[in-house]
């Protein structure tokens, strides 16, 4: 395929200080106008643009972006390679052509100031990539207004405030403010009223727990950073369960007539649409940009030429822009052009998130849409790789197995549930039903046979359970699928706890090698049951790889010496005698762990014999002499791949993942299937209220996962399943900071809800349409108190001048159920060396001696904690109590 379009005159030229080598900023100027620093740190910088140039956003108003405006984001995070930066440029819908020039000006400039480090990206309104929307967890903002609209300044009375927010996402929310009305609801979303002193949550009838729990956080969120705490939540799950929240917004909305719209189903593009990958070689021909189509999936890095410019189309889903080190800066530097112009010349919306990859600094996504990714000077990449050289060794890594559970990083770098010292059971599958294998066998698995292996473990004084499906290359597909149903019926006999592991023959998994102890032996055909329709043939040979009990296998392969590999053992097994075949490259730990092997897979004598060594006996048996893998060897090594989290839906018949970037613990909701992939296995998380249907599906919803993979996974990558709140450390070392109690102490969205008070003793809400005063007579909701937030940056408030003059009471009254609320009298708060360290006589009266916590200032409770009190009391109660006794407030 091939694309031509006619160039557009260059853009308007910035002059640029790059960075020095040992400055910790870059400044840039556009002629004598200076620009704002940009400072060298982690985590986010956001500038606006206002009358063509950069301002920049305060913390506090992070998340919250103004439909009429451009912005431009700078992510910078840590990375055990140095530091990743990203840099995105915003597009609201309802900006100038002249701002969003300026926006993709200012980031190419940055980018070049930034040395091309910086992966670039466009956003726009609602479409935001996932790695935009990670970087704010509690959801984003729209708001109406902007520049060139003369939204200038905010209401300085926080609480003249009046509007709907539609409240969509289930890990990474969205709000948009819509119309005051009925009409704009539907029974799938979320959705907030807004009326300054109180904020009333509206859930949808089909909305999921996930949902409810997100937006209640930006609930909180509205109510802590923008209200200062005080302002009220109620929720609304069932309207029948909630008349006066209900009159409040019937007074604010008016009265409903007719049924609601149903859910409407997000548009969003299934694997097989992403899998559709295909490249293109952008280059200059007289006046005219021309885009040649050279190859599609399965990718190769080779593909790239470092002196040239490409596109890479992922079936409209995204637009990737990779820019050589050797290419021309002209070409550099008009990246965004020709994106946006391949984009429009192919038919596809406005809104396609475009990333432009600069040569050798891409993306992790970026990479993974390639079959192998190699780095400079680095013998890893995605998967394993691959390079040649004479006898190269497979390196055997030891490491401490008593360290798994101090380190679950390690037991997931290293594919370990635990040490291996556990119980095994073992079943074959015969005439479709289970049945024991002789436990001396144990270890031996036949091509033509399927096996369940239960193995069972201790861990904090209780059992856990891993359940091993095997399936050999040779069996009937009614075999694999009664080992499949076998395997469920296993399941609940042990109370759905197991974890449950698809092995497909030849590719075990490391921990299934291990609780075999080096006497794990797959033949390629034949069965183990004592009626066998086929005599075993009289010579066999087995390749025998590993160091220890730990991470050996003997995998029979076909007895030619075309099969024989300079750098391992084999085992010949002839009616007469087994040879021990022992390659020049191979170890004495090697040798001896195949002796240990000949035993099992042999009774008669053993002769071991050395490459080059060889008597006429050996070679007749293998029926003569061949070439053989001998002086080069394709050498396996180790990946350090990023694992990537999704969320799994195919209930409305397309299969679609949803990626959740910078993942963590969090993201686990209960009423989700989840998949981790770790290159070497894919493992599914099955959360306990998770939808029966795609619960079943969960396995099929891998397989085609695997399938539709643009790198072109393999297929018998091993598929775990992992039930919530039975996690294995090979599960739970992928995740930062994993708690072990967070489905036991962790609060669920009923106990959230419930922290807020009870708001059903609203006697009165009196709402003028025009200014929205509420008059209170006895309202017993609680609010987080806390002294008023910091006012807007000076050179920022024509946005976020949230003003903070309001004089707000800072007493408080005292829930023993949550944090406490507000006190009628009395200011409630006290310095930190009046309450720590402080017996109960001590404390001033009426300070409640359980809570002492909370009458710090929030400056100095942040500055004790190092968190907020909302994030303080969203931690376990445990954890909670741990830190007051800490810091001396307990």
């Amino acid at each position: 395929m091939l694309l031509t379009w006619r160039q557009r005159g260059p853009e308007r030229e910035m002059k640029v200080a790059e960075c020095a080598p040992d400055s910790s900023d870059c400044r840039m100027t556009d002629g004598d106008t200076n620009l704002p620093t940009i400072e060298r740190k982690l985590g986010l910088q956001i500038w606006s643009i206002e009358n063509m140039k950069m301002v920049p956003v305060p913390e506090k108003a992070y998340g919250t972006f103004f439909e009429g405006d451009c912005y431009i984001i700078l992510h910078t995070k840590r990375t055990s390679r140095g530091s990743a930066v990203d840099l995105h440029y915003w597009i609201g819908k309802d900006s100038s052509q002249d701002e969003q020039g300026a926006a993709a000006m200012y980031v190419t400039q940055m980018d070049n100031a930034l040395r091309g480090n910086p992966v670039q990206h466009r956003e726009v309104q609602e479409h935001e990539s996932e790695t935009f929307r990670s970087y704010f967890r509690n959801g984003i903002i729209y708001k109406k207004g902007g520049v060139a609209s003369g939204f200038k300044h905010v209401e300085t009375n926080m609480y003249n405030i009046k509007r709907l927010l539609h409240v969509k996402g289930k890990k990474h929310v969205s709000a948009t403010e819509v119309a005051l009305s009925w009409d704009s609801f539907n029974k799938g979303d979320v959705f907030l009223l807004d009326l300054g002193k109180v904020l009333i949550q509206w859930n949808g009838p089909s909305c999921s727990i996930a949902e409810k729990s997100r937006g209640l956080a930006l609930a909180r969120s509205i109510r802590d950073s923008e209200r200062g705490g005080r302002a009220q939540i109620g929720i609304i799950d069932n309207e029948k369960d909630s008349p006066d929240l209900m009159q409040i917004m019937k007074m604010v909305l008016g009265e409903r007539h007719g049924e609601l719209r149903d859910a409407i189903p997000d548009t969003k593009a299934d694997e097989l649409q992403k899998a559709n990958v295909r490249l293109y070689h952008v280059y200059e021909k007289d006046s005219d940009l021309v885009v040649q189509e050279i190859a599609t999936r399965p990718l190769t890095q080779d593909l790239l030429q470092h002196e040239d410019c490409y596109i890479l189309d992922q079936g409209g889903f995204k637009i990737y822009v990779w820019r050589g080190k050797a290419s021309s800066p002209e070409e550099k530097k008009a990246a965004f052009t020709r994106a946006v112009g391949f984009m429009q010349a192919k038919g596809y919306p406005s809104s396609t998130n475009i990333e432009v990859i600069n040569d050798g600094a891409e993306s992790a996504m970026f990479k993974q849409l390639f079959q192998r990714w190699t780095e400079k000077d680095e013998a890893q990449g995605l998967g394993k790789v691959y390079t040649t050289g004479k006898i190269a060794k497979v390196e055997q890594v030891k490491f401490d197995t008593t360290q798994l559970h101090a380190r679950p990083e390690l037991a997931a770098e290293q594919r370990m549930v635990d040490d291996a010292s556990g119980e095994i059971e073992v079943w074959r599958i015969e005439d479709l039903q289970m049945q024991p294998v002789n436990p001396k066998t144990y270890g031996q698995f036949y091509g033509g046979d399927c096996y369940l292996v239960l193995y069972t473990y201790q861990r904090s004084g209780r059992p856990h359970y891993v359940l091993y499906m095997w399936q050999g290359r040779h069996a009937s597909v009614d075999e694999i699928t009664a080992c499949a149903l076998n395997a469920i019926e296993l399941d609940k006999k042990y109370g759905d706890e197991a974890v449950q592991v698809r092995v497909t023959m030849g590719k075990e998994p490391t921990h299934f090698l291990a609780i075999f102890k080096g006497k794990l032996i797959i033949y390629e055909g034949g069965t183990s049951r004592a009626q066998k329709s086929m005599p075993e043939p009289a010579i066999r040979l087995f390749q025998v790889r590993g160091t220890d009990e730990m991470n050996t296998k003997a995998t029979e392969v076909p007895a030619r010496a075309s099969s024989l590999n300079s750098n391992d053992v084999f085992l010949l097994t002839t009616s007469q005698v087994c040879y021990l075949w022992c390659g020049k490259g191979c170890s004495g730990d090697e040798r001896e762990m195949a002796k240990m092997v000949a035993d099992i897979v042999s009774k008669r004598d053993k002769h071991t014999i050395l490459e080059g060594q060889e008597p006429a006996e050996f070679w007749e048996a293998l029926g003569g002499k061949a070439p053989y893998a001998s002086e080069k060897r394709f050498q396996e090594q180790t990946t350090h791949y990023q694992p990537r989290l999704f969320e799994c839906s195919n209930q409305t018949g397309r299969f679609i993942m949803t990626e959740v970037v910078g993942f963590c613990q969090e993201d686990l909701d209960e009423d989700d299937v989840m998949l981790l992939d770790t290159w070497e296995e894919i493992f599914l998380w099955i959360g306990k209220t998770s939808n029966t249907y795609e619960r079943n599906e969960a396995i099929a919803s891998a397989k085609e996962y695997l399938k539709t993979h643009p790198a072109g996974r393999d297929l018998a990558t091993p598929i775990i399943l992992v039930k919530q709140g039975y996690e294995p450390l090979n599960f739970t070392g992928w995740f930062n900071a994993w708690d072990p109690y967070k489905w036991s102490d962790g609060k669920s969205y009923e106990e959230m809800k419930n922290s807020l008070g009870d708001v059903s003793a609203i006697s009165e809400i009196k709402v003028d349409l025009n200014n929205i005063s509420l008059n209170q007579r006895t309202l017993n909701m609680t609010s987080s108190a806390g002294s008023s937030t910091a006012s807007a940056s000076p050179d920022y408030k024509s946005h976020y001048n949230h003003s903070e003059s309001n004089s707000y009471s800072n007493s408080s009254n005292y829930n023993s159920n949550s944090s406490p609320s507000l006190v009628p009298n009395g200011e409630g708060i006290y310095s930190r060396e009046v309450l720590m360290n402080k017996t109960v006589d001590e404390l001033p009266e009426g300070v409640d001696p359980t809570k002492k916590e909370y009458y710090l200032s929030d400056a100095d409770f942040h500055d004790i904690f190092g968190k907020s009190k909302d994030e303080f009391y969203q931690m376990p109660k445990w954890k909670q109590q741990n830190e007051k006794k800490q810091y001396g407030l307990f």
